[in-house]
């Protein structure tokens, strides 16, 4: 196995790990770390090959099965909307696809890294609310005003966890390429 297959593997290993340790819970709490999902997705979309986001999906699906039926997890969320995180994530995949296309080392691309990032995230919440909005038959007697003003709450900690671990990552990508860069010059 080259050095190459061996960092993908690690990197998959990393955030499927990442992704089922902290998909319980959404914000996080005193004892939990926020889920890691959007990040997850992201970063894939950035470091890994394509075949991993039905991989990614497969287990996100998976762990939500399992917190269903065994892990005590209510139900409330899921309904038909639950279909709709395919798209929230594969926005989330196409960015990290799309930036890993433009990403040199530079201020000026981890700069871009944030836009893109933010945006995505943005674009991601407005597809699983709004889903949610439609298709989840919880909100029939709300009109989309007064959901989108309920929901509007949510949209700084949805940012907030996925913005806790992209911050990890590139901190943690700065640092393997400045360690890497050091090595080969010695």
């Amino acid at each position: 196995m080259n050095n190459i297959q061996t960092k993908t593997i690690a990197i998959f290993i990393t955030l499927a790990g990442l992704m089922a340790a902290t998909r319980a819970d959404h914000f996080g709490t005193a004892l939990h770390l926020p889920d890691a999902s959007l990040a997850v997705f992201l970063l894939a979309g950035f470091y890994l090959p394509r075949w991993v986001f039905p991989v990614l999906l497969i287990e996100a699906g998976l762990v939500d099965y399992l917190a269903l039926n065994y892990g005590g997890v209510d139900g409330w969320c899921f309904s038909p909307a639950y279909w709709f995180l395919i798209p929230t994530y594969f926005v989330l995949w196409f960015a990290g696809s799309f930036y890993a296309a433009r990403y040199r080392f530079s201020m000026r691309s981890l700069s871009e890294f944030a836009a893109i990032a933010l945006a995505a995230t943005g674009v991601a919440f407005l597809i699983s609310n709004a889903s949610f909005y439609l298709f989840s038959e919880h909100f029939e007697k709300m009109s989309a005003v007064q959901y989108g003003a309920q929901v509007a709450q949510y949209f700084l900690p949805y940012l907030q966890s996925a913005f806790l671990y992209l911050t990890a990552a590139a901190v943690l990508h700065v640092a393997a390429v400045l360690v890497k860069r050091r090595v080969a010059q010695a």
